[in-house]
């Protein structure tokens, strides 16, 4: 049955079906594309970092490019955070791999993808470094994972490791741009700044909330409609907050915080990391000073990880943030 593109996610729709097509991994498909000149040469593979930053379409590119067409006959996909167990490793992954024998498109191997392999069970982690082991001759693995400290030690030493780390902003943006031409919507700078900052390096994030942002304008997607999509308060409104508190007007920065949360539905974990954001973006305060904000933002931060109620730590951490500013404003006098 053919796929209808237009009903795909915009996820789906345009990730990328060869390594020409990613973008903001130059080192590690270049590696990769080394490999596909001479397949027999690729080792296991391990794919190790945060989400949305391209392991898991890398691993499809790899597949497309083996095997052409035909890929999905020749390549087992699992989750392992679904199947994790020892009955998966022992029944479909080492059936798969044993009768994998004959050559496929430009391999004498076939492929298996284990996503999420990190939530492993140990006792299947066990097992599959043995099937890794005896099938070597049939079968390459590529392990996708989040942690690879979670990983145990005889499977990552059978492994070629490649780390992702969060993707380049300008390729994130330009990639949006990209998606939106093709969608026949126009995305503004400042609303692709707004996207890239919000999804902090997660690709997969980003397009989702562009994707989003499209469903509520016709034409044009501007920085108001990805702030409403998103659910962030304007930088203003929150810098306003907290030079407030800064300067001592303490029950005035609180009115404002109690306004950003009904007005945008805010947790507190949630206008803890905005402020946090853009503490680093206040012009008029020294890096000393953003340091020290940033230590006491931490410890309530953690408090509110802990279970504390979030109206006294936010209020907490405003008199904390007045506090400062009167230490700062004796500091000057003297």
């Amino acid at each position: 049955m053919a796929i209808n593109e237009e009903a795909l996610m915009w996820v789906e729709k345009y990730r990328p079906k060869n390594l020409d097509e990613v973008v903001g991994l130059h080192e590690i498909v270049a590696s990769l594309k080394a490999f596909m000149k001479k397949p027999q040469t690729m080792p296991h593979l391990m794919f190790a970092g945060i989400p949305g930053t391209g392991k898991t379409t890398l691993a499809l590119c790899i597949a497309h490019e083996l095997f052409g067409p035909n890929w999905k006959s020749f390549t087992l996909e699992l989750n392992a955070s679904d199947e994790r167990g020892i009955d998966t490793v022992r029944e479909r992954i080492k059936d798969f791999s044993r009768y994998s024998r004959t050559g496929f498109g430009n391999a004498s191997f076939a492929l298996i993808v284990l996503d999420e392999c990190d939530q492993m069970t140990g006792p299947a982690q066990t097992a599959l470094r043995r099937i890794m082991e005896t099938s070597s001759r049939t079968s390459r693995f590529i392990l996708i994972c989040n942690q690879s400290s979670k990983i145990i030690e005889p499977i990552q030493s059978r492994c070629a490791i490649f780390r992702f780390s969060r993707l380049d902003k300008q390729a994130m943006k330009e990639q949006l741009q990209c998606i939106a031409k093709k969608e026949k919507v126009t995305l503004t700078p400042e609303a692709a700044d707004g996207i890239v900052n919000f999804a902090e390096g997660d690709l997969r994030h980003a397009i989702n909330a562009l994707q989003t942002a499209a469903a509520y304008t016709e034409n044009v997607i501007d920085e108001k409609t990805v702030s409403l999509v998103i659910g962030e308060a304007s930088p203003a409104q929150v810098q306003k907050m907290i030079r407030k508190a800064l300067f001592g007007d303490f029950m005035e920065a609180r009115k404002t915080m109690y306004e950003i949360m009904g007005s945008y539905g805010f947790s507190g974990n949630e206008i803890i990391r905005q402020m946090q954001r853009e503490i680093f973006k206040m012009s008029d305060i020294t890096p000393e000073q953003k340091a020290e904000l940033s230590n006491v933002i931490g410890e309530y931060d953690y408090r509110l990880t802990q279970g504390a109620n979030s109206d006294i730590q936010l209020s907490a951490l405003l008199a904390q943030f007045a506090k400062f500013g009167k230490v700062l404003e004796d500091t000057y006098a003297k």
